[in-house]
């Protein structure tokens, strides 16, 4: 076979920016395979080599992948979803070749989920303007819970080594990432002189008189701050051996944005400290994308505070707003983005649990962001669904155990205050300690007991 007859060769009858997007999301971002796509039907037919064929019709007798035009068109329009029966009952796009792989179109499929077409369609907006989880196609349909696109990719990796035993098709494998929301870094201490005497007068209505003795005592520094859990979340990252992403909120104050003052000389020794042995990136404030040059503010103060680039980001609030929140970003040279999730529900948003590169709908064009995707939150689980520790513990496993299946990326999203071990949060660290050992690749060996 010549050299450049290996790999897979494709014929599009008219390669378009979502079709190279989407094998490129299939083979490379998902899984690994050298593929060349062509519009040149004399060079396919002479190609001696693995090759398959999408579009309406097959040129010869080669696999074919039958398509619907979703993602031979621009722009954006109101989609006809059509769902298939049992036991293709999650997917959508029918079509109808006889000759087609699947009888249905898997890559178009695909593309409206990981795109989140749908959220360029309008929609009504939540409490605080996001799109939420129980419009999702997903959602309606109960697959959620499933990364379909995933699940795709390997379907079509195995039937195309079935069809060409020479084809290596490399698989993903699972990997974990621990990261962490600062909303607040500390509960009490630190709030400056204004905010500490509007805490003793909230708790003074109330007649909170065993929170007014609480709060004095941290400020006294005769007990802990419930939100200062970092020399805990240190210990059980090195334990584990895991290098965290802590998402700072570094921002002026605001009624959703009541961090500590971004001038005060302790949080800022505690943004070096954690800096040392993790990452930091950018927690945007609530208000971020619409005020001119905030967001821009925001990082440059907390790179002057790490003497570095800031490289991550995940939206306050999960505030995404599709495409005006990732344009802003990569503006701001930030290509790192782990918002995509859902604050109500546990799920797969994009319908995938791979990290990817946005594709802006708007432009018609694959950008170099790209896109972490969570599927559970801490507060999800204990504030919108309610849930016992034990319960949240089967939810993470559930979870774990789907994305190890497809060899995804498991990203955890939990805050520092979560982990208290206090109040509400009562018996939550356990659920962490164990959610960590589910989810590590490698875990440690715990020692014998002597």
């Amino acid at each position: 076979m010549k050299q450049e007859e290996t790999g897979l060769l494709i014929y599009v009858p008219k390669i378009t920016h979502r079709i190279r997007y989407m094998f490129s999301l299939y083979f490379v971002f998902i899984l690994k395979l050298d593929f060349s796509l062509t519009s040149d039907a004399g060079k396919f037919r002479q190609w001696k080599g693995a090759k398959m064929s999408y579009g309406k019709e097959p040129l010869d007798k080669e696999p074919f992948l039958a398509a619907v035009e979703l993602l031979f068109e621009r722009g954006i329009r109101h989609v006809d979803i059509q769902f298939l029966k049992p036991p293709e009952e999650h997917a959508f796009f029918p079509v109808y070749h006889k000759s087609s792989l699947y009888p249905f179109d898997l890559l178009a499929a695909s593309f409206y989920l990981v795109s989140r077409y749908e959220e360029y369609l309008p929609y009504k907006k939540d409490l605080y303007g996001r799109f939420g989880a129980k419009q999702s196609l997903a959602y309606r349909k109960k697959f959620l819970h499933r990364p379909l696109v995933n699940i795709w990719a390997l379907r079509l990796a195995s039937d195309l080594e079935k069809l060409f035993p020479d084809l290596s098709i490399e698989r993903p494998s699972y990997r974990f990432r621990s990261t962490i929301d600062i909303d607040a870094a500390w509960a009490i201490s630190h709030k400056g002189l204004m905010r500490t005497i509007g805490g003793y007068l909230k708790d003074l209505r109330s007649l909170r008189f065993k929170k007014i003795a609480y709060r004095t005592l941290v400020l006294l520094g005769k007990e802990k701050d419930p939100y200062d859990t970092y020399s805990f979340m240190y210990k059980i990252h090195q334990r584990f051996r895991i290098r965290p992403i802590y998402f700072v909120l570094f921002a002026k104050y605001g009624h959703n944005d009541k961090n500590t003052p971004t001038g005060n000389h302790h949080f800022r020794e505690l943004i070096k400290s954690l800096a040392d042995h993790a990452d930091i990136g950018i927690h945007p404030s609530f208000n971020s994308t619409a005020e001119p040059g905030r967001l821009s503010r925001e990082i440059d103060a907390l790179e002057k505070v790490l003497n570095r680039e800031i490289k991550h980001s995940r939206q306050h609030f999960l505030k995404l707003e599709l495409p005006a929140t990732y344009r802003l970003l990569m503006q701001e040279e930030i290509y790192r983005d782990y918002s995509m999730g859902y604050a109500a529900r546990p799920g797969f948003r994009a319908s995938i649990a791979t990290p990817f590169p946005f594709f802006d709908l708007d432009l018609d064009v694959m950008t170099k962001l790209m896109v972490y995707p969570f599927p559970v939150m801490d507060a999800s689980l204990r504030y919108y669904l309610g849930l016992k520790p034990e319960q949240a513990l089967r939810v993470y496993q559930q979870y774990i155990d789907e994305i190890k299946k497809v060899g995804g990326t498991f990203v955890s999203l939990w805050h520092n205050e979560s982990l208290s071990d206090l109040g509400e949060w009562k018996h939550w660290r356990e659920v962490f300690v164990k959610m960590l050992e589910m989810a590590v690749v490698h875990r440690e060996k715990p020692e014998k007991k002597r």
